[in-house]
């Protein structure tokens, strides 16, 4: 079993890289609510599957450089906010999207001077969802092309979800999708896993396909421009769904 430590890794909110801002990850969780189905025949608590939730906490930095943590967070807006927890980043290494609310951003002033924040995102409308990364962290490229593709070692007929962060954008138009194959020599785009035109940087999005759909063996991030683009950062993650029936 390979294990692995909590060091290199990188938090992206709302299309901005917080990463050198993040102190610690507090607590991250999701998995579906409980619901009790016990009946008169029964001797212990019966239970069947609810609702899918999820949640991230994290302690950060009081940094007040455009872009960085505090103006982004302390915003507090109403409005969901997408957060990319890169676990391992790397082509294949495991993320945690949520499409949350973030209602706290709460200060504590140790007596050593510290200035830290608390930070709550609870998921909106999805539950949390633990994705494969297809790029390396934030991937930057200056032109179209495909990213390194990623062995889910199998073909599955049970759909998949992916998740788009832009964080830096130079030029007119790039678009990024989740491509398959195979044989990992013959890709094509996943039906409803296309993102949106990319025109301008901090832009985030979730696309899904049916829970029906088959998705093949190898998946990886293809960008392509129509106008062109000089600089393109992006993060994407993808959750290929294990199990018929997947709801979020």
């Amino acid at each position: 079993m390979a294990k692995q430590g909590g060091m290199g890794q990188g938090l992206y909110v709302g299309g901005y890289d917080l990463s050198g801002d993040i102190q610690q990850f507090n607590e991250a969780g999701g998995g579906n609510n409980l619901l009790p189905f016990t009946d008169i025949t029964q001797y212990a608590m019966a239970r069947e599957l609810g609702q899918r939730d999820g949640r991230l906490s994290m302690s950060t930095y009081f940094d007040v450089a455009l872009g960085a943590s505090h103006p982004r967070l302390s915003l507090l807006p109403t409005t969901d906010v997408h957060l990319f927890w890169g676990m391992n980043q790397s082509v294949g290494g495991d993320g945690f999207a949520l499409i949350s609310k973030t209602p706290n951003y709460d200060g504590t002033r140790a007596d050593d001077g510290s200035f830290i924040f608390k930070v709550d995102a609870v998921a909106n409308a999805y539950g949390a969802e633990f994705v494969t990364m297809l790029s390396a962290g934030s991937a930057a490229v200056t032109g179209a092309g495909s990213l390194a593709s990623w062995d889910s070692t199998a073909s599955l007929a049970f759909g998949a979800q992916a998740y788009l962060q832009v964080t830096a954008f130079t030029g007119t138009d790039a678009t990024i999708v989740v491509e398959d194959s195979a044989n990992n020599s013959a890709f094509s785009t996943v039906t409803g896993l296309s993102f949106t035109q990319v025109t301008t940087a901090h832009v985030t999005e979730r696309k899904a396909t049916t829970n029906t759909a088959t998705v093949r063996r190898y998946l990886r991030a293809t960008v392509s421009t129509s106008a062109g683009f000089s600089a393109l950062s992006f993060v994407v993650g993808v959750n290929k769904n294990l199990t018929a029936g997947f709801v979020v």
